[in-house]
């Protein structure tokens, strides 16, 4: 599901000149980008059996200690909707600017495995990920188990399996935050997209890339608290400016200096 339509403003010349000046460019994506895919974000309204249930009280080490079950049964309904999702114009725009920016930095706050999919070579992953699965118990990440199970038992201690996402009042992954956050400190251009920027600490990212000189652009059809110190916040999908911001700097980069 791509946005359709045109956007009703040229992307301003200022970030352009930014971003072919730039040598480190840093990408921060959260639920906006998905949704774009048709991917609900998590605290819209589920369907059919699971619209009785709060999503935020399912995502907890809480909720899967009383009902492992449910949980489990849970995330493969949010799975089945990711495997019937397509990256968009958004994801492939950033694909496409790996070609200008060889260490580009993909931050992202979804668990959903499209930027993978669109192409993307190296994306931290800061909530984790749908697609993998890990031990209750020991924290090791498992494959080729039996699903003979719900959830399915871990081979080696016994311990149910959950998925490999960081659940409400858990840490961020210290290693995956610790290399956002230099990434952040690093860039030149810092984009923001498709992100609340209500979720801590992963909204401290692009407030760290300002801090340290970057400049800092928000793409989001609306505004946000971190709006007001964006350097540019351009209001619109990520499917449409993302596009429109990759046309202009091939363009800038196709025209010869004066």
């Amino acid at each position: 599901m791509m946005p359709a339509g045109q956007l009703p403003f040229s992307i301003p010349e200022a970030i352009v000149g930014r971003l072919s000046a730039a040598r480190h460019l840093t990408a921060l994506t959260g639920a906006g980008i998905s949704a774009e895919s048709g991917v609900p974000t998590f605290r819209q309204a589920q369907d059919g059996l699971w619209s009785r249930y709060d999503p935020t009280e399912l995502a907890s080490p809480q909720a899967f200690e009383r009902n492992p079950t449910l949980v489990w049964q849970w995330y493969a309904w949010r799975r089945g909707i990711v495997d019937r999702a397509a990256p968009n114009a958004g994801h492939l725009a950033l694909v496409a600017l790996e070609q200008f920016f060889p260490n580009l930095v993909l931050i992202t706050q979804n668990v959903d495995s499209l930027h993978q999919r669109a192409g993307s070579r190296a994306v931290i992953e800061l909530h984790g990920s749908l697609y993998r699965t890990r031990c209750s118990r020991e924290g090791k990440i498992i494959s080729g188990y039996s699903e003979s199970a719900t959830p399915p038992i871990c081979p080696e201690c016994g311990a149910f399996l959950r998925p490999d996402v960081v659940w409400f009042g858990e840490p961020l992954p210290a290693e995956a935050f610790e290399r956002a956050a230099q990434a952040s400190e690093n860039s030149d251009v810092f984009l923001s997209i498709g992100t609340s920027s209500l979720v801590f600490p992963a909204a401290s990212l692009p407030l760290i890339a300002r801090q340290n000189g970057a400049l800092l652009v928000e793409i989001n059809p609306e505004p946000t608290p971190l709006s007001d110190q964006a350097d540019y916040a351009l209001v619109g999908p990520a499917g449409l400016v993302l596009p429109a911001l990759l046309d202009a700097l091939r363009a800038a980069r196709q025209t010869p200096r004066s």
